[in-house]
């Protein structure tokens, strides 16, 4: 019986220059010959929220690549995007990449500054749809919040920027960090929805948000550093208007885990896409 062959696993964390903030990801840059069973076993391995796997090199910065949590595969992920840019990088130099992925085209440029990597990904376009009530009743219920927990300036949406995430709001600072919610419950709710977080958002000024993720779908509890979700957020941002149309956004998240981490979204006039960039380093 033949053997598939055993990669070489990098691990990363993304939006943080500190390996012991931001979020971890499993990064192998040569998956070739690798089937889906072989990479779903390396990310359960891992444990972290995703790995992510890239094939079939052009020579030109362009990649496909696949990502996977603990127990599937899903169809974009930003901070494994960004973790793996960031590898890229450190072996062939900063530039600009393109990474094709089961959502789209994803382009991602390196530079470097302050003797840091920085990686800008653009993401596929984005749209926002409502949520039917019965829907937001139970999101509610599986996180023990009450509709009082909301804040009625962010109403709920859910949002897509290359995976689907319900934005919830919370009207304090003390609400979103007292999170204690059935994983169960909210993971069958997320799986009918086709979900992949929750981004729970606290507004700390007018450009400036904390978030959180919930993640049972991917088998984690919560996701430290979430790139597609700050891109959901960014197009939900937009299509409410709560933001100017070239607004730069600063999320935080991570802080209520001990892993904090800094997520960039930028807004540009006449363009849909949402551009997110954070730093990332290897861990040891």
């Amino acid at each position: 019986m033949s053997r598939l062959p055993s990669p070489e696993v990098l691990r990363y964390t993304a939006f943080s220059a500190d390996p012991e903030g931001g979020n971890p990801a499993g990064v192998v840059l040569d998956a070739t010959g690798l089937d889906d069973a072989a990479m779903l076993a390396v990310a359960a391995g891992l444990g972290y929220s995703e790995s992510a796997f890239l094939t079939a090199p052009d020579g030109r910065g362009g990649y496909t690549i696949r990502y996977f949590s603990p127990r599937a595969e899903v169809p974009f992920c930003g901070h494994a995007t960004v973790a793996t840019a960031i590898a890229l990088a450190e072996r062939d130099g900063p530039g600009d990449l393109v990474f094709t992925t089961r959502a789209g085209t994803v382009p991602v440029t390196v530079t470097r500054e302050g003797g840091e990597l920085r990686a800008t990904l653009t993401s596929v376009e984005p749209h926002v749809e409502d949520i039917a009530p019965d829907d937001l009743a139970e999101a509610l219920a599986a996180l023990d919040w009450q509709a009082a927990d909301l804040d009625p300036a962010l109403p709920p949406r859910i949002a897509y920027a290359g995976a689907r995430h319900l934005v919830l709001a919370a009207a304090t600072r003390e609400r979103l960090a007292d999170l204690d919610y059935d994983f169960a419950r909210l993971e069958a709710l997320m799986r009918l929805l086709d979900l992949t977080t929750l981004q729970l958002v606290r507004r700390a000024s007018e450009t400036v948000f904390h978030v959180r993720d919930p993640f049972p779908v991917g088998g984690v509890v919560e996701d430290p550093a979430t790139g597609a979700a700050a891109a959901a957020f960014g197009a939900y941002a937009r299509e409410r208007g709560i933001v100017p149309d070239d607004a730069v956004m600063t999320l935080h998240q991570g802080a209520d885990l001990g892993r904090p981490g800094t997520l960039t979204v930028e807004l540009r006039p006449g363009d849909a896409r949402i551009r997110v960039s954070g730093t990332g380093t290897r861990i040891a």
